[in-house]
């Protein structure tokens, strides 16, 4: 560029001289002959310019092609970074209802909670593909409460679910703290998805362990099969299979048809008092009629009140589940429930559901219960819902409502034994 800009001043000082000068014929020739060099120059220099600035702009076409596609993906999930085979997602959601009881004892409870359908939460998830078939993969989840701002999980800063595990043809291997197969399978259970409302959800069902090995086998035929092996977080003589807990389970697809089966077994530290195992059965059938869903559901289990067993694993005393110390052990329950729920549109749908839950021992340590429920979700990433629900105890029983976290404003034992609680919930759940 700063060569062609003297090319003007040259040829203008050449003229000058040939004016100047007297005319001889050699030298007239001479600089006709440099005067035409050094036009042939300034037009080469030019072509040389304009083809350097069709190659920049082409450059920069080609930048803004390839840089765009990343704007429009980034704006379409911020909350997601990396591509195909390598990325992190930050997820979670704000479930926060109202809440009215009454109990046939005369007491009354309004109260704003948290997590009826599903527990407030944020989550963060990642995979990488390391090779054709096989990808490492993670999640970590806290549980929240906003109606305070405190984390129900004290003292860890992932309580829900803290694992890592791979993915391959053969399979998918986890280890960590993981949810158990009874608690993953709660949509196949009722139209609440086993959360408020559900008689179910009511008795309690195990949720999840420490130092959880599982697998998970691919789906043949529509049957996927499950297993878990949870070690005892204790030490000394509870190392081992002692305090150990272990699950198995099937699913089978087929058509609108969905069976399943899945089975928890806990046993007791060594040297307990009572060394029965807790167990916790349930077998489930759904039958997708195109307009919604009827779903039937068995539970037997001897892990319900007072029987020494906590089902949210870490949590409890000594790192077993199972203290081995209640006689309650040996005091087994069956839970019968039938439900069923109807698409009124693409957005709206209505449920209801009835069950029992019955002791063996025909001691009044059962209950009963119903639910009537809708929910839409019309709004994105958003689902408004109501419910009314109502659970009768018996003489000796004790059961109370429940939603995918417990309630925080509950009613005392002397307000639920014997008695009948009513409840009206409207709330929504965002997720992100």
């Amino acid at each position: 560029m700063h060569r062609l800009k003297l090319i003007p001043a040259a040829l203008l000082s050449i003229g000058a001289l040939a004016v100047a000068l007297p005319a001889h014929a050699d030298q007239l020739s001479d600089l006709q002959a440099q005067l035409q060099k050094l036009t042939q120059e300034v037009e080469q220099l030019k072509a040389e310019q304009a083809h350097t600035a069709a190659q920049a702009a082409a450059t920069q076409k080609v930048v803004a092609s390839q840089a765009a596609p990343a704007k429009v993906a980034a704006n379409a999930n911020p909350l997601q970074f990396g591509g195909k085979d390598n990325s992190v997602t930050i997820y979670g959601d704000i479930d926060q209802y109202g809440n009215y009881m009454h109990s046939s004892s005369g007491r009354n409870l309004t109260a704003i909670e948290d997590g009826a359908l599903l527990r407030s939460r944020l989550g963060m998830t990642g995979q990488h593909t390391v090779s054709p078939g096989y990808a490492m993969h993670f999640d970590v989840e806290q549980s929240l409460d906003f109606t305070n701002g405190s984390q129900p999980g004290a003292g860890r800063l992932f309580d829900r679910q803290a694992w890592a595990g791979v993915q391959t043809p053969y399979g998918d291997f986890r280890v960590g703290r993981q949810e158990t197969i009874a608690f993953f399978h709660g949509g196949l259970v009722d139209f609440t998805s086993r959360t408020l409302g559900s008689v179910v959800n009511a008795f309690g069902v195990p949720a999840r362990f420490d130092n959880d090995l599982s697998y998970s086998s691919p789906v043949f035929n529509g049957l996927q099969l499950q297993a878990h092996y949870a070690l005892s977080s204790a030490n000394g003589s509870t190392v081992g299979s002692n305090g150990a807990v272990y699950q198995l389970g099937a699913e089978y697809v087929n058509g609108p048809f969905d069976v399943g089966y899945n089975g928890l077994w806990a046993n007791a530290p060594a040297n307990a008092t009572y060394s029965t195992k807790g167990e916790y059965q349930n077998a489930y059938a759904d039958y997708n009629y195109g307009h919604g869903k009827v779903y039937l559901t068995y539970v037997r289990s001897n892990v319900g009140p007072g029987s020494g067993f906590s089902g949210i694993g870490g949590a409890y005393p000594g790192g077993v589940p199972l203290t081995g110390t209640s006689s309650a052990i040996n005091d087994y329950y069956n839970i019968y429930q039938i439900s069923a729920d109807y698409n009124l549109t693409s957005a709206l749908r209505v449920g209801a559901l009835y069950g029992q839950i019955k002791d063996s021992n025909n001691s009044n340590n059962g209950a009963k219960g119903m639910a009537v429920g809708s929910y839409y979700t019309g709004i994105r990433n958003t689902t408004l819902y109501a419910l009314v629900d109502s659970l009768s105890n018996d003489s000796n029983a004790a059961f109370d409502e429940s939603g995918s976290a417990p309630l925080t404003k509950a009613f005392s034992t002397s307000d639920l034994k014997g008695k009948r609680i009513t409840g009206v919930q409207v709330g929504f759940m965002y997720k992100f």
